[in-house]
């Protein structure tokens, strides 16, 4: 969606779940099994010119909540001794990184304003500190380790379709 487009009622929906209106340009990338939005895709400029590196914006408020509670729980600490104890799971980091480096790119025709750094703008592939970024990722198609561990404890959309409440259809 872009600022001179209309406000469709899945933006509002978007805006809803988020708690206000999303920079432009934007687009659903992915939906829960409900069918309601649960990622939006940005390319790396806004239309104000702005750079923006995040790629994948989680957008479902059921898993917002599930990832905040993990985040505060210390699921970030957890997942730094991980990554720093399992080559494995660092090369599956940098791995996703790369791709969703790939599809930031392809989603700004091109030309990356943001080609300098990966997932929610880190310039280290290796750092989690942001398990959001990492569920938006996955959902959206991204090969990416720690989101789709997340989503294994979490589950990929509500069991209750909450954001049927908060559609205007």
């Amino acid at each position: 969606m872009t600022r001179n487009e209309p406000i469709t009622l899945e933006a509002r929906l978007v805006e809803s779940q988020i708690g206000r209106m999303p920079r432009a340009p934007w687009r659903v990338v992915s939906r829960c099994r409900h069918g309601y939005p649960t990622v939006i895709a940005s390319p790396s400029r806004l239309e104000d010119g702005t750079p923006f590196p995040t790629w994948a914006w989680l957008t479902c408020p059921f898993l917002s909540e599930q990832v905040a509670t993990l985040e505060s729980g210390g699921a970030v600490a957890r997942w730094a001794t991980r990554v720093a104890s399992e080559p494995e799971l660092a090369v599956a980091l940098r791995a996703a990184d790369a791709q969703m480096r790939l599809l930031r790119s392809a989603e700004s025709g091109g030309d990356d304003a943001c080609a300098s750094v990966g997932l929610a703008g880190q310039r280290d592939p290796l750092l989690v500190k942001c398990l959001h970024a990492h569920v938006a990722l996955a959902l959206a198609g991204v090969d990416d380790p720690v989101g789709a561990e997340v989503l294994a404890l979490t589950g990929d959309s509500c069991p209750d379709a909450r954001c049927e409440e908060r559609s205007c259809d």
